[in-house]
């Protein structure tokens, strides 16, 4: 048979298979794999490995014992899958996590029921991305029932702790060889950025807690004090009146979605100051003191023209004002997480294939985006040394972490076709010419 009769009839296999990766998605929603604080890890691995061994895979699993968040009453477990063709030849990687974000409030259903309604399945961690884990996982059987013959390998990695960094997840696992070759050539990780969109990388992230110090004193002599919450004050004013005008006016040549990420971002992501804070069943006065600490966590988002330096750099020249406007005050300055911006080259295999298989699915070009907000790239790239990875699958970005948050299963169906077809492209060498297009 040739090839463009194998592919028709593996597209006609993976739409025979929309039940099974409906059910499956459900199954996944269902295990509320919730971090913080990393609950249910090793059930969802257990359930991942009695699915792919059934599909033939050899099973590996994972503890990444003593890397952060790792602990006996939550171990951080990874499962890896591989299938071996037979013959030699390259390995097609894809990898998911399995962790989700809480639920939080505003649903207007069970965030863990995986509700099917309207084509649409409802549940925490629906778009984001256990849709895309199910959907890599149909496209690999369909590919191994419908071409068995076909040389090289294909692994399938449920790994955790991506929303909080994924340090103890594909980081842990790329320290060890695990995304680097000559295991691995070609890596896709299936994050919701719609099924029509190759992400070929994302932005930069410096996140760092700054602490305003002052003088304790008694709140009714504040004049024998020095209050960090009026440093603390001075320092978001001055990031309010100063900063953020001049980010507003940095603009990437990077292909950010959506439009408005394509400008530098810096977010407050919490905000402590003076007296702990206590149970809402605290029935007592707090205690007449000025604030002595004051400290916020910042989430600076940067642009592939910006370097990690200068960013730093602006933080620290707005805290050396803060001391003018508030005599008294100093600051400290603790980096918390940083990762500079991840570009693969658009003329990399893996983007040829993916987008050559997008058109032949969808009917349109692929579009070539980036991130707003890190994922498990960077550590493929920056630790593993992998150029050929990407992000692909179903969901809409703009989901995630939303309530209500949902996955079609249409588009669930359609990005299997693309993985399928594109892992066979990648594992028989049949690449499109290669387009020219922007080099990052």
């Amino acid at each position: 048979m040739t090839a463009t009769r194998d592919l028709s009839r593996l597209s006609e296999r993976i739409d025979g298979a929309a039940d099974d990766l409906t059910a499956l998605t459900q199954d996944l929603i269902r295990i509320p794999t919730v971090n913080p604080p990393g609950d249910a890890y090793a059930p969802c691995c257990d359930y991942l490995s009695n699915r792919l061994r059934k599909s033939g895979f050899e099973i590996e699993t994972v503890r990444a014992e003593g890397a952060r968040g790792d602990s006996d009453q939550y171990p951080r477990t990874n499962v890896i899958a591989r299938y071996e063709f037979g013959r030699p030849g390259p390995c097609v990687h894809f990898n998911s996590h399995i962790d989700v974000v809480a639920a939080g409030e505003g649903w207007s259903r069970d965030p863990f029921a995986a509700e099917l309604e309207q084509g649409r399945i409802y549940g925490r961690g629906a778009c984001d991305m256990k849709g895309g884990l199910a959907a890599s996982i149909i496209a690999a059987e369909c590919l191994i029932a419908e071409a068995p013959d076909l040389p090289g390998a294909i692994e399938i990695s449920g790994t955790v702790d991506e929303e909080s960094g994924g340090y103890a997840g594909v980081a842990w696992l790329a320290e060890r060889g695990y995304f680097s070759k000559p295991r691995v050539d070609h890596v896709i990780i299936p994050e919701p950025l719609n099924k029509n969109c190759v992400c070929l990388g994302h932005r930069g992230v410096w996140w760092a807690e700054v602490e305003i110090k002052g003088r304790v004193a008694h709140g009714s002599m504040p004049f024998l004090g020095v209050s960090a919450i009026r440093g603390m004050a001075s320092f978001l004013a001055r990031v309010e009146n100063e900063l953020y005008p001049n980010l507003n006016q940095r603009r990437t040549r990077m292909p950010v979605i959506p439009d408005g990420a394509r400008h530098s971002t810096l977010n407050f992501n919490s905000l402590h100051g003076g007296l702990p804070e206590e149970s809402s069943k605290w029935d007592r006065l707090p205690s007449a003191m000025v604030a002595d600490s004051c400290r916020v966590v910042i989430d600076r988002r940067y642009l592939i023209e910006e370097s990690k330096e200068e960013v730093e750099k602006e933080i620290r020249e707005l805290l050396d004002k803060v001391g003018q406007d508030v005599p008294g005050t100093s600051y400290d300055i603790r980096e918390l997480f940083s990762v500079p911006p991840t570009m693969t080259d658009p003329d990399r295999p893996v983007v040829q294939a993916l987008s050559a298989e997008i058109e032949n699915v969808l009917g349109e070009p692929a579009a070539h985006v980036a991130s707003p907000g890190t994922y498990d790239q960077k550590h493929v790239v920056r630790v593993g040394h992998l150029k050929d990875c990407v992000a692909y699958g179903p969901g809409i970005l703009e989901l995630a972490h939303q309530p209500d948050e949902y996955v079609d299963v249409v588009d669930m169906v359609q990005s299997a076709k693309v993985m399928a077809a594109a892992t066979h492209r990648l594992l028989t060498g049949e690449l499109p010419p290669s387009a020219d297009g922007p080099a990052f």
